[in-house]
């Protein structure tokens, strides 16, 4: 939900000079510290778990993300970045604003990115962090406030121009076309040729190039990127942005579709880069990896700065997610008092689909959570679709309340939903509105005399955005305008609508903010008070325990434990998904 636009007074680039950086000065404020200033405390007044007012933005004490401020004054502060490989600011935004027609997207947002730097940005989805990704690659253009790159004005009038500037943005919803192979997605745009010919077989030796920098030779230039499993695509995205001289690198959620010894893998890559002078934004609501890969972080709340270059790793994650929506833990888990039907209302009995899963055997009943916990592409999301009909299965069975289900359409008569993991090819119509997207599943509900009732569509999707919480809650509004996080409300409130008696969801949270999570969380805690069954796979352990009431485990296609929730640990999760992949260096 976008904030009421505040008093001139409080916006942040009203804020004293000492708490952001100065256009004059790369090195002010928030990079380094004044010269009497005590080890260990912040340049700025404050120390990255400090307590600060808010509306204020906090300040972090070093640009390296050490956790402790040089004493000996901004000489030493720039030699110790220059030891890490961190130089001069390359990117600086001060004062931004972009506003929507009813929204402020942004409001006065400051950063500062510096050579060969990880540069985190946090905030809830809806915080503007999509809208200024999309400024700073030429999608939009700013209507106040300043950027500059490379020391010079910037204002890009086109990705085309952002691109040939030196920014590569990597979306979280990938940009690539699915009938053109790996090579031609990798250079499109900017395709070698020579005497009006493409160089068809010097672009495929470059891609692959690029393909064995990133870790994954084996696959073909020549491939389809529709062939591609999420995680390949990923790695195709990155080597597009790869292709150009790239200065800047944006990556956008990069790690969501990744296995963990891939997150490594992609680790790996941007650390190298970083190494080259490269800088990164990189985005992620993984905590644990902003600790691991970032040197400093920056945080948007309502499309406004709340705090700026503090270390990565060294401030306390208390402090961040209160500075992204005011609460202290990331994982807000509803109470709720089990109560599960005696009879099974999903069964699947020997379900296999060849090089996917095989022999799954699986109930869910009524009022029940059950979660599956596994790696990206141990068969999880494949298993999912086939018990919705969207694939069919090669043996096995698939029955809800007694009924066959072999197709999507039985499976929705049936009363069955699903939210599937790429919900923008699979579950939206994104220049339809709000409205019409929650009701395609019940649409002939809303028809009279042969014409459609948009009031009372209207009517049934505002009650259910409320419930949401749906931000904004106008559901005349196109999905593609929507974040990552209310995106996949929508998708969940399409069958709130319905009679659903078992949801099946996707990677529920995927690019979804802590404060987005905590209240997709309380709708599927809610559900099951109602008597839905729920059957999830999520990649994050803790969201899989927390949530369900039993546990399975899918390790390459095949279910091998089941667990009570409360009988099993995140530490025995991952050992058993990760035993005979990571553990043993065999592909997962």
């Amino acid at each position: 939900m976008t904030a009421p636009e505040p008093a001139r007074d409080d916006r942040p680039t009203d804020r004293p000079a000492t708490d952001t950086p100065t256009s004059g000065n790369p090195t002010a404020a928030t990079a380094s510290p004044a010269k009497n200033t005590p080890a260990g405390s912040s340049a700025a007044g404050s120390t990255p778990g400090a307590s600060t007012p808010a509306g204020s933005t906090a300040t972090g004490s070093t640009a390296t993300g050490s956790g402790s401020a040089a004493s000996n004054g901004t000489a030493a502060a720039d030699g110790q970045r220059e030891r890490d490989g961190i130089g001069e600011v390359v990117l600086r935004l001060d004062g931004v604003v972009k506003t929507f027609p009813g929204v402020r997207a942004l409001d006065g947002v400051q950063l500062e990115v510096r050579a060969g730097e990880v540069h985190c940005l946090l905030g809830q989805n809806g915080a503007g962090k999509s809208t200024l990704i999309k400024v700073l690659a030429g999608v939009h253009h700013a209507d106040e406030g300043s950027i500059s790159w490379l020391g010079e004005p910037f204002a890009p009038a086109s990705p085309q121009a952002a691109m040939r500037a030196g920014i590569a943005t990597i979306y979280q919803e990938l940009d690539l076309v699915d009938d053109l192979s790996v090579a031609e997605n990798a250079f499109l745009g900017h395709e070698e040729s020579r005497g009006g010919f493409l160089r068809r077989r010097s672009t495929a030796a470059r891609t692959k190039q690029i393909l064995a920098r990133l870790g994954h030779d084996h696959i073909s230039p020549r491939r389809l990127v529709r062939s591609l499993p999420a995680a390949g695509k990923q790695i195709v995205s990155m080597a597009r942005a790869l292709s150009h001289d790239a200065r800047l690198i944006v990556m956008d959620e990069p790690s969501a579709v990744l296995a963990h010894d891939e997150v490594e893998n992609l680790f790996r890559i941007i650390r190298e880069l970083t190494a080259q002078g490269i800088a990164v934004i990189y985005i992620s609501h993984r905590l644990e990896e902003i600790r691991d890969i970032g040197d400093r972080v920056t945080v948007l709340k309502d499309g406004r700065t709340t705090a700026a270059n503090l270390p990565a790793r060294s401030t306390p994650t208390r402090e961040l997610v209160s500075r992204m929506t005011g609460r202290t833990i990331e994982y807000v888990f509803p109470p709720r008092e089990v109560k599960t039907g005696t009879t099974p209302l999903l069964q699947v009995e020997g379900l296999s689909r060849e090089g996917e899963f095989a022999d799954a055997s699986l109930t869910v009943k009524a009022g029940e959570i059950v979660g599956i916990a596994g790696l990206v592409g141990s068969g999880r999301s494949e298993l999912l679709e086939t018990i919705f009909g969207a694939r069919p299965a090669d043996s096995g069975t698939v029955t809800l309340n007694g009924k066959r289900i072999t197709s999507i359409g039985g499976a929705v008569r049936a009363g069955m939903g699903m939210a599937p993991e790429e919900r923008k090819s699979q579950a939206l119509l994104l220049d339809e509105p709000i409205y019409r997207n929650m009701t395609l599943a019940t649409f002939s509900g809303y028809a009279r005399g042969g014409f459609t009732d948009v009031g009372k569509e209207r009517a049934a999707a505002e009650e259910t955005a409320e419930a949401l919480e749906l931000r904004p809650r106008d559901v005349s509004r196109a999905v593609r305008t929507l974040s990552g996080g209310n995106q996949q409300k929508v998708v969940v409130g399409r069958w709130l609508l319905g009679g659903t008696k078992l949801l099946l969801l996707d990677e529920p949270t995927r690019g979804v903010d802590v404060g987005a999570r905590a209240e997709l969380y309380q709708v599927i805690a809610d559900l099951a008070a109602r008597g839905v069954g729920v059957l999830l796979v999520s990649s994050e352990v803790p969201e899989v325990l927390g949530l369900a009431d039993r546990v399975l485990v899918m390790r390459e296609g095949h279910l091998i434990h089941e667990a009570p929730a409360s009988e099993i640990d995140e530490a025995t999760v991952l050992d058993l998904v990760m035993a005979g992949s990571l553990m043993e260096g065999e592909p997962a």
